[in-house]
């Protein structure tokens, strides 16, 4: 555990987590909003948490367990790590029986002051469907500010949505 408050706490991914990536990982209901494709095998997700590195491979899972039932609740994603431009793109997952209970808002503060804090990022980004009006308005409350728009990027049943990026900046950047 690297960050917690009284409800949660977030943590590197462990083997014991495998399970639970490779549900979350092969659950088709989410795989346009986390741009997957295709499924992974139990063996592909225990070799990611093995050789989880975000140095080495630009990107780390951390996992939000809730304190008093040690149940992983969600997950937040840093990746695309460019340790030359000092940014970070960061997406979250929370299960659907613990959505809205303020879970999101507290893990994400606490992974963007591990990002600020730790490896030193001038910037936290993220880019999101313009139709998910939720997750924008939780980035939004959080003070990341809308800094662009790509028009007809996402590829959906419904026909070509737009997406929206939003960023945070580290106002303790040197």
């Amino acid at each position: 555990m690297f960050d917690h408050n009284n409800e949660i706490c977030i943590r590197a991914a462990e083997p014991k987590d495998a399970q639970t990536i490779y549900d979350w990982e092969n659950d088709t209901s989410i795989w346009r909003v986390s741009e997957t494709y295709m499924p992974y095998t139990h063996q592909q997700v225990e070799q990611f948490i093995i050789n989880s590195d975000i140095f080495a491979n630009r990107q780390i899972r951390i996992m939000i367990e809730e304190i008093q039932s040690h149940k992983a609740v969600g997950c937040i994603d840093l990746f695309d790590f460019d340790p030359l431009n000092l940014r970070i793109e960061i997406g979250v997952l929370i299960r659907e029986n613990f959505r809205h209970k303020g879970y999101a808002h507290e893990a994400i503060t606490m992974a963007v002051r591990y990002c600020f804090d730790f490896l030193m990022v001038r910037q936290v980004y993220c880019a999101i469907d313009v139709t998910n009006d939720e997750s924008i308005r939780l980035f939004e409350q959080m003070g990341f500010v809308k800094c662009g728009c790509r028009k007809d990027w996402l590829r959906t049943p419904d026909g070509y949505h737009d997406e929206v990026e939003l960023q945070l900046f580290n106002t303790n950047f040197k």
